[in-house]
């Protein structure tokens, strides 16, 4: 394994690289890793042994390849040992591939054809330059076929400008040349004007690619794929072809003149539509790296959001014609009833749809309402935070992405067989409220609507980032292994799918779990799963109280022994801050328990099963603003980040279209990153920049403070400067 090369590719230090690949080898995971062997990593972060795991499929990948070319060139009886120590000494990706290109099996060429009637041998005499006349030297060429001097020059030139085309010089050249001068442009198709109206930017665009963002890329890429727009990679032919030209042409001779109209062919025909399609994969790749980027920082805050936790509640799909869904659950999430309600045209029965809210919330204590965020959701919103309701039930707003894909997906018939989909998406709404995590695992990532052009990016590359970046949320936050779901416990280190169901089935059957030694019981739960997964399942009020914390039961005697030298139990232990604060942890440094761990030891018996996510907050829009036609330029409004691209943020300001605060303006510095500036879920003042009614498109700016600074997520300044109207009607947007 080339340790070397990932710490370099990493920026790492191979000691700690080694160590981390040697335990992602051993089957760890990189929640455990990170989190479990800081000593090990020298701590790392989980981004940082995630990285490391990547770079190591990489260099996996990398030698499977070159064992596949090894021996593809050895059945060949081609394989020197001169050629297999280049293979085998190389590291990069594309330099293999260029060494492996002369020998790669491929389609009957031109040059493959002029091989066959032999005149490989003219070809190599041509391509010495020689002042031999040409004539004379195809008269001394014997060929396979009956060929005219035309048609055997002609071969032997085919056969030279693949040479060209496959030399590893002459590529690097034509790449470096690429990287430096490369142009991307794109033009509409005739007669596709009118319907491409979404691309008219791009309809005659052209820019230096290494300047080309990327969402300006895979919106021209996504106009291609619509058979809007023709979009292509190119550079300047002229000094291109010169300088490939120069490092074959020698001499003036009627040879030197041939191999020169050899190269232009190779250029034209191979070299520069091969590395362009190079180019314009690799561009791809790295604009689809870059939203992948965006996507998973969305994700990420989407899943940490800020959890109501286990309190009743109402939820409310809303709804014009079909009416507003209406379910009842317990704190545990369970639904108790559903109805529906009608408070907006068509139908309009606003008292009795206030006389059933108003009596279902005393019926069933409820304690907080969640709307859902989509059609009719702000007209819901503002119906039901003027009912006459109780002190203190609060208001808030969650988003619909994805719910309708959960309401008909296997799971949601497991969960509520006898339910229709709009019981279950209700139920999706509520529950996204208590708990954004548990709920939004059971959706696939992709469909929670996380940034821009998700559908265009590779979705291989996109699925596998996006079920990371839930893994990594999932064992960050915890899981209570008596009440958690199968689908969220799937995402726990260690477990998987079909573990998560045994666990669920062993606990349907002997009831909750007592201790996490308990889960040695469960079927196909061994001694690894059970290490790399029970320092992240929590058990509340159970017989070993270090079992409702981070702490990993590898290191339960060590607690032990520090509440023994207190004179103390665990509990006690936990429970006192005054006996945690006599512990010299330099006495329990041992070979493999460092500082990092015991700072994190000391840390859970202090606030033992912490939630990391903030506590929730609520919002209020400003009332006066409803639709896009109440806007006017330089108003300052309240809102809501609900997605962010790397040109910007979308901002929720109570008006059904998202606003867009361009990157430009989200700061008055330069802002180069735009996640560096906003969070999801984020409360903000923004000013009101432009509106486009034509396009539906308003245009916001957080500049100029102070009142456009971005505030603290969760919302502190906002609620001090702009109060709720009336208490329980204030609200909040989670996962939007």
């Amino acid at each position: 394994m080339n340790y070397d090369l990932i710490a370099q590719r990493t920026g790492l230090k191979e000691k700690y690289v080694r160590q981390v690949v040697d335990l992602l080898q051993d089957g760890a995971t990189v929640p455990f890793i990170s989190r479990y062997r800081k000593e090990a990593t020298g701590g790392m972060t989980d981004v940082e042994v995630a990285l490391v795991a990547k770079e190591l499929d990489n260099v996996i990948e990398l030698e499977h390849r070159r064992e596949y070319i090894l021996s593809a060139i050895d059945g060949q009886g081609k394989l020197t040992p001169e050629l297999r120590s280049r293979l085998e000494d190389c590291w990069d990706a594309t330099t293999l591939e260029d060494i492996y290109l002369p020998y790669k099996q491929k389609r009957r060429t031109r040059a493959q054809v002029a091989r066959e009637a032999g005149l490989e041998p003219l070809a190599d005499a041509i391509m010495k330059q020689s002042d031999t006349p040409l004539k004379v030297l195809i008269r001394n060429s014997k060929f396979k076929a009956q060929l005219s001097e035309d048609e055997a020059l002609q071969g032997a030139k085919d056969i030279i400008a693949e040479r060209v085309s496959e030399d590893e010089h002459a590529r690097q050249t034509l790449r470096t040349t690429f990287t430096l001068h490369a142009m991307i442009q794109s033009k509409v198709i005739k007669g596709k004007d009118a319907e491409g109206q979404n691309f008219r930017d791009y309809f005659d665009w052209k820019e230096p690619l290494k300047r080309c963002s990327s969402h300006r890329l895979l919106a021209m890429r996504r106009g291609e794929a619509e058979g809007i727009l023709r979009v292509s990679i190119c550079v300047d032919d002229g000094p291109a072809m010169e300088r490939i030209a120069r490092q074959f042409v020698r001499g003036h001779s009627e040879s030197s003149r041939a191999v020169q109209e050899a190269v232009e062919d190779g250029y034209k025909r191979l070299l520069e539509p091969s590395i362009s399609n190079e180019f314009g994969a690799s561009s791809k790749q790295k604009a689809d790296e870059e939203a992948i980027r965006i996507f998973v920082r969305n994700l990420e805050q989407l899943l940490m959001a800020s959890p109501l936790g286990q309190k009743r509640v109402m939820a409310i799909d809303p709804g014009f014609r079909t009416g507003c869904k209406v379910v009842c659950l317990d704190a545990e999430g369970n639904l108790l009833h559903h109805d529906v309600i009608f408070p907006h045209p068509p139908r309009a029965e606003r008292v009795k749809a206030m006389l059933t809210v108003q009596n279902l919330v005393e019926k069933y204590a409820v304690q907080a309402i969640s709307i859902g965020n989509g059609t009719a959701g702000r007209e819901t919103e503002d119906f039901v935070r003027h009912l006459d309701l109780p002190d203190g039930v609060e208001v808030y707003s969650v988003s619909e992405d994805g719910a309708s894909i959960y309401s008909a997906s296997d799971i949601a018939r497991q969960e509520f067989p006898d339910e229709d989909v709009t019981v279950r998406g209700a139920v999706s709404i509520g529950r996204r409220l208590m708990d954004p995590l548990a709920e939004l695992v059971k959706i696939d990532p992709s469909s929670i609507g996380v940034g821009q052009y998700q559908k265009d990016v590779n979705q291989t590359a996109l699925r596998k980032s996006l079920e990371e970046t839930v893994v990594a949320c999932v064992n960050r936050v915890g899981v209570n292994l008596n009440t958690a779901s199968q689908w969220l416990l799937t995402y726990v280190s260690g477990l998987g799918p079909s573990l998560a169901q045994n666990i669920v089935h062993y606990r349907k059957e002997n009831g909750p779990f007592r201790s996490r030694k308990e889960l040695m019981k469960v079927p196909r739960l061994g001694a690894k799963a059970f290490e790399q997964s029970a320092g992240f399942l929590r058990i509340k009020g159970g017989t070993q109280p270090l079992d409702n914390s981070a702490v990993h039961p590898e290191r339960y005697e060590l607690v032990e022994q520090m509440a023994r030298d207190q004179h103390c139990t665990v509990a006690q232990l936990m429970a006192d801050k005054s006996l945690r604060e006599k512990i010299d942890v330099s006495r329990y440094i041992s070979e493999d328990v460092g500082p990092a761990t015991l700072h994190d030891i000391m840390s859970e018996l202090d606030k033992p099963g912490l939630d990391p996510r903030e506590p929730l907050h609520t919002f209020a829009f400003d009332e006066t603003v409803h639709e896009i036609g109440d806007l006017r330029e330089g108003m300052v409004l309240p809102g809501i980040v609900t997605n962010i691209t790397n040109f910007g943020a979308f901002v929720d300001i109570g008006v059904h279209t998202k606003g867009l605060v361009h990157v430009s303006q989200l700061s008055d510095r330069f802002v180069k990153d735009p996640t560096t500036v906003v969070s999801l879920g984020q409360h903000v003042m923004v000013r009101v920049v432009g509106v486009d009614m034509q396009r539906e498109r308003i245009s916001l700016s957080m500049k100029n403070s102070p009142l456009s600074k971005p505030l603290p997520r969760g919302g502190e300044a906002l609620a001090a400067e702009r109060p709720s109207p009336r208490r329980g009607a204030g609200r909040e947007t989670i996962n939007d």
